[in-house]
C-alpha cells in the first residue's frame, strides 16, 4: 500500500495528473465538507475546495511525507477557509418579497445570512471517514444546520480549530502544525471556541433526540408535516410543532421563535391562498423538500427548500433557502401541472 502511494507521489511530482487524482480523489468530498463546515456555503466550499486542489498540485513537490497526506490536504484546506473568511464579501441580506403577504415582527434579525443547505447525497462518501480520537461530536450532528450555523458566529481561528480538534479529532500537535502556532494557542482557542459554540446551539435537543433517519417515525412525523403543509392546514401544522419552535430563511435575516409567532407567520402565507407541493429530499442529515407553489395555470414553480429539525415526534425548527439551491438537489425549477385525476394520460384536457 505505501509503496503504491509513494509510486503515485513521485508519479504526481512528475506531472502524472491521473497520479494525482488517484491521490486526492478519496479525500475529495470530505474536504469539501471541511470546508462547507467553515464557510457555510456550498457553493463558497466548492470555490475553495478547487483553489486547495490546485494548491495541492502546485506544491506536491513540498510534502515531506512527516504527516499523512490527509492530514496535508487538510492544512492546505483549513487556511484556505481562513484566507476565503478573511477577505470574505458574503451575501448581503435580502428584503422581504413575497407579494401580498406582510410577515410578522420578526423575534430577531439573524446573523448568519449567506449560510446554504448540503445535499445528503454528497455526504455519502465524507460522513463515514474514521475519526480521530480527540472527536467529540457524532458526524451526523456536525452536518447539522443548528451545529453549522453555530460555527459561523465563531471568530475564523477559533472555527477551525474547534472542527479539527471537536469535529475531525485531529491531535493538538497536528493542529498546531496546521495553523502555524503552538500547541497552548490551539488549547486556548478550543477552549474559547467550545464556551462560545455552547451558548449558541439549543440544548432541548439532547433530552429528546429526533427520530433515526429514515426510521417508521420519522416517516409518518415528515408525512403528517407534508400533508398539512401542502393542504394548507393551520391547525394540523401546529400540531406537529414544538413550543420553541424555530425558523429561519436565510439570506432573509427574518428568524422566528416560539410557536405562536411561527403560526402567525403561517398563517399568513396560506392566508394569502397560496398553496404548495413539497417533493422530497435530504439536507444535512434532516428532511428537506423542494416547495413548489401552484400556479392557475397549472404549472408549480419552485420557490425555495425547506429543511427540517425534528425533536422526538415533533418538529423544532424550519429554515427555508432559497430556489436558487434547487438544483444542488437535482430538483428543478418548476414542474408541470399534475394530470388530471382518471384522465388518460394521452388524452387531452380540453
Amino acid at each position: 500500500m505505501e509503496l503504491a502511494r509513494a509510486d503515485l507521489i513521485s508519479r504526481a511530482r512528475a506531472g502524472d495528473g491521473e497520479a494525482f487524482r488517484a491521490l486526492t480523489e478519496p479525500h475529495r468530498r470530505e474536504l469539501q465538507v471541511h470546508c462547507y463546515r467553515m464557510l457555510g456555503s456550498l457553493q463558497d466550499a466548492e470555490d475553495v475546495l478547487q483553489e486547495v486542489l490546485l494548491a495541492a498540485w502546485r506544491g506536491l513537490a513540498g510534502f515531506d511525507g512527516r504527516a499523512s497526506l490527509r492530514t496535508w490536504l487538510y492544512r492546505i484546506a483549513t487556511n484556505r477557509c481562513l484566507d476565503a473568511l478573511r477577505s470574505a464579501s458574503r451575501r448581503p441580506p435580502k428584503e422581504w418579497d413575497i407579494p401580498g403577504v406582510e410577515p410578522p415582527e420578526p423575534t430577531r434579525l439573524g446573523e448568519v445570512v449567506w449560510l446554504e443547505p448540503y445535499p445528503d447525497i454528497l455526504l455519502e462518501d465524507a460522513i463515514n471517514v474514521p475519526l480521530g480520537p480527540e472527536a467529540r461530536y457524532e458526524q451526523t450532528e456536525s452536518i447539522s444546520l443548528a451545529f453549522v450555523t453555530a460555527l459561523q458566529v465563531l471568530p475564523p481561528r477559533q472555527l477551525a480549530v474547534l472542527v479539527l480538534r471537536d469535529v475531525l479529532g485531529f491531535h493538538a500537535d497536528e493542529v498546531a502544525d496546521m495553523l502555524d502556532t503552538t500547541v497552548e494557542s490551539v488549547k486556548s482557542a478550543l477552549k474559547r471556541a467550545r464556551a462560545g459554540l455552547q451558548g449558541r446551539r439549543p440544548q432541548a435537543t439532547a433530552l429528546e433526540p429526533p427520530p433515526a433517519a429514515g426510521s417508521p417515525a420519522e416517516e409518518a412525523l415528515v408525512a403528517k408535516f407534508v400533508s398539512a403543509y401542502e393542504s394548507g392546514d393551520i391547525d394540523a401544522l401546529v400540531a406537529l410543532l414544538t413550543d420553541d419552535v424555530f425558523m429561519s430563511m436565510p439570506p432573509l435575516p427574518l428568524e422566528y421563535e416560539g410557536l405562536e409567532v411561527v403560526a402567525r407567520f403561517c398563517a399568513g402565507l396560506f392566508g394569502s391562498g397560496r398553496r404548495y407541493d413539497l417533493v422530497p429530499t435530504r439536507a444535512n442529515g434532516q428532511p428537506a423538500f423542494g416547495a413548489y407553489l401552484r400556479a392557475p395555470t397549472g404549472i408549480r414553480h419552485g420557490t425555495g427548500l425547506y429543511v427540517l429539525a425534528l425533536r422526538g415526534d415533533r418538529v423544532c425548527a424550519m429554515t427555508r433557502f432559497e430556489n436558487s439551491v434547487l438544483p444542488s438537489f437535482g430538483l428543478p425549477r418548476s414542474l408541470p401541472s399534475p394530470p388530471e385525476i382518471g384522465m388518460n394520460p394521452h388524452e387531452s384536457p380540453m
